[in-house]
């Protein structure tokens, strides 16, 4: 009998996901081409490696088990799996066609429904990927400022003048590792300690799970007007989901660039640029940045939808009272249990547990958590990504399963059981550096 979104007796038979698996070995370097759900985020052994099939805010895998998922694409099913009014359109597009040689309609019909939520969205570009949008911001603010440096915080794709901040810097020139530097969130002197007469740009998440404090995102802002800095937000994450015009309208900040992807077409390929016309008026004749796919028009026809559902039911609010109730309800399970080294973090529609890491090890409490939640029929790689599919039924069911892994995690702990506890292998860190490095003192003047 297949695992189900209940208390299961045992852990999901994988074999089809093994087998798979075993052929991408052979042929898929590093077997994902994601990173973030690849085996190395899952405890491999007992976590399904592949999925097949997906409605609402549930999955099956290849072995024909069912999951309550928390990941969601990793970010795009804001919406949900199969929504019927996103498929609806994307089948009635597909009717008259996907790519054309000429513009389509779509372009202007999209664009101007971003402008109306967008803050300083007085110009837009699309493309596919969150990678193409990030990089055309660091080109423009390059060309409009006229200088070279770029800082940045948080994550913000595999293009090499990010990719050169981190653990997987291979191959990349060192002269383009001399012009990207980081600073820490809310750490203001860690950004003025960076900055020279050469930055071009401050680019960041303006939110990952920690709240800004002391005015740190209005202090970035008044730092660039200072300098002649473009200020870049990149809203992959908050956009749409934040508030529906994404951490510039939730805290009332304008960016003079901000790149957005995931949420806005409910799982199909798109990135946007938005930002101020001066600026990105340069992308006429002096900064390239065109691509063939920018107006496919199957993802565009699914973003207009999703653009207009998000609207409609208020998604950003729903999003923000299930979450609201998923961390009280974790927090109270975690009072209740008197459990005082697992924690959750962020806003309610991204939260993440924590796990007191000068006690124990995390990335071994991650990995008893995740496959006690896969064997109570929930899909979880440490963070909770909410959707407009998941009911209050879905996060009482998880509060559930919380408090049943919660009390056998501590009881292993108590007992110094915890290694008998894990079934399978430990997931690993995606970046091993995260915080205060490549960073360098501010110039003298």
């Amino acid at each position: 009998m297949k695992n189900s979104i209940k208390f299961n007796k045992d852990y999901p038979n994988i074999s089809n996901s093994l087998s798979y698996y075993n052929r991408a070995t052979k042929l898929i370097p590093n077997y994902s081409q994601t990173l973030a759900k690849g085996p190395s985020q899952h405890t491999f052994g007992v976590c399904p490696i592949y999925l097949k099939s997906g409605y609402g805010a549930y999955v099956m895998d290849v072995d024909d088990n069912e999951y309550l998922d928390y990941t969601m694409g990793v970010g795009p099913l804001s919406l949900g799996y199969c929504y019927n009014r996103i498929d609806k359109a994307i089948k009635k597009q597909l009717l008259d066609g996907i790519t054309f040689s000429l513009m389509h309609p779509l372009e202007v019909e999209v664009a101007e429904l971003l402008s109306e939520i967008i803050p300083n969205a007085e110009s837009v570009r699309f493309a596919k990927a969150g990678n193409e949008v990030t990089s055309a911001a660091v080109r423009l603010a390059r060309a409009y400022t006229g200088k070279s440096t770029i800082l940045c915080c948080g994550y913000h794709g595999s293009q090499d003048w990010y990719i050169a901040v981190t653990d997987w810097d291979k191959g990349i020139p060192e002269t383009i590792k001399n012009y990207t530097f980081t600073f820490n969130y809310n750490d203001i002197n860690s950004l003025l300690d960076a900055i020279d007469d050469d930055t071009a740009a401050i680019i960041l998440e303006p939110v990952v799970f920690e709240a800004p404090k002391d005015n740190f995102l209005q202090k970035i802002r008044d730092i660039c007007n200072e300098n002649n800095i473009v200020l870049i937000f990149d809203e992959m994450w908050t956009g749409f989901r934040m508030a529906l015009g994404g951490a510039q309208e939730y805290f009332n900040i304008k960016a003079d660039l901000a790149v957005f992807s995931k949420a806005v077409a409910n799982g199909m390929p798109i990135s946007i640029l938005t930002g101020r016309y001066d600026i990105m008026k340069l992308i006429e004749k002096e900064v390239f940045f065109y691509n063939t796919f920018g107006g496919e028009c199957l993802s565009l026809a699914a973003a207009k939808e999703t653009i207009l559902e998000l609207r409609e039911k208020n998604v950003p609010q729903y999003l923000n009272n299930i979450g609201e109730k998923l961390i009280n309800g974790i927090k109270s399970i975690l009072s209740d249990l008197n459990i005082n080294y697992i924690g959750i973090v962020g806003y309610p529609f991204r939260t993440m547990l924590t796990f007191d890491n000068k006690r124990f090890n995390p990335l071994l409490l991650k990995t008893i958590t995740q496959q006690e939640l896969i064997k109570r029929g929930i899909l979880w790689s440490g963070f909770h990504n909410l959707s407009y599919s998941h009911s209050v039924k879905d996060i009482e069911y998880t509060l559930k399963a919380y408090f049943d892994v919660f009390k056998v995690i501590d009881y292993a702990l108590q007992n110094g059981k915890e290694n008998e506890l894990l079934k399978g292998e430990i997931v690993k860190p995606v970046f091993r550096r995260v915080a205060n490095f490549n960073t360098k003192p501010k110039l003298s003047k």
